[in-house]
């Protein structure tokens, strides 16, 4: 979204801690990867969010800002769980905007788009529904740029797990040996602010080393550049938030979104995860 069309990075939400740049409103922003359950906030996710399609709750429109996969093929929990979508946020960006912007995808793009959200264990895991989600999002027309992805025959399978694993490779090295090198944390388990210095509010030196080392190495596979003044790494204005989890049930859903949570997943069927904005900062 940078690369083609601009857009500045002001913040940062893992579902505990919200870091946003100074001077920005979080109704300034679209989240990515996140649904936001704020009618006057935008997003774009693709978790599964709702229960029950044929009995929504009545503040349902808090979503009407939102683009959520399995919400644009009306599929619930209680009718559609295993259909839910398997690819990722990435994905569904690249078929929208291929719609009005040509998206080269080189060789070296591949093995990172299939990386994300553990898109290339699901191909394999549950081969129907990902072909059935690639069908819905245009896939086999040859100028969406998921064709290239998914459909050309660029690699050989034994290829491709080569190509894998060179990028797992890269990532535990960037992470520093460790798990996470992908990732900037924000939280602990317990929600306490991590790598967020508490008296400049600036990302700290290593998580943004890392972070921008990262990003570089993704420009150099896909072509997209990697701008760093499109990329705010602080002063962060932060809010910690009530994260949570119950079991998926309609009454404890229901109950749940009367709550207004900020944002919500079911993520199994044992367990939806949520967000509760207990002094009411959105």
């Amino acid at each position: 979204m940078s690369h083609y069309l601009g857009w500045k990075i002001r913040g940062f939400y893992d579902g505990k801690i919200l870091a946003i740049k100074d001077a920005f409103l979080p109704q300034d922003c679209i989240f990515l990867d996140m649904e936001i359950f704020r009618q006057n906030i935008r997003s774009v996710g693709q978790h599964m969010i709702m229960y029950d399609k044929t009995d929504l709750p009545a503040n349902w429109n808090n979503f009407d800002n939102c683009i959520a996969a399995n919400n644009l093929r009306s599929y619930d929990f209680k009718n559609n769980f295993k259909l839910k979508y398997p690819l990722g946020t990435i994905h569904i960006l690249l078929s929208i905007l291929g719609q009005n912007h040509a998206i080269p995808i080189p060789k070296n793009a591949i093995s990172p788009l299939l990386y994300t959200d553990g898109t290339f264990k699901n191909q394999f895991n549950y081969p129907e529904n990902c072909l059935n989600w690639l069908d819905f999002l245009g896939a086999n027309n040859a100028n969406n740029p998921l064709h290239a992805v998914f459909l050309d025959r660029q690699y050989s399978t034994y290829e491709l797990m080569v190509e894998l694993k060179d990028l797992f490779s890269k990532i535990n090295v960037i992470g520093g040996e460790k798990r996470g090198g992908d990732k900037i944390k924000l939280s602990d388990s317990r929600g306490n602010i991590t790598n967020i210095d508490s008296l400049t509010y600036q990302l700290k030196p290593t998580a943004k080393s890392q972070a921008e080392t990262f990003l570089r190495m993704l420009a150099d596979k896909t072509g997209w550049t990697f701008t760093p003044n499109n990329w705010s790494w602080g002063p962060y204005q932060t809010t910690r938030f009530k994260k949570g989890s119950i079991k998926p049930g309609k009454a404890r859903y229901n109950a749940l979104l009367a709550q207004n949570p900020i944002s919500l997943a079911i993520i199994s069927r044992n367990s939806i995860e949520y967000t509760i904005d207990e002094n009411d900062v959105l």
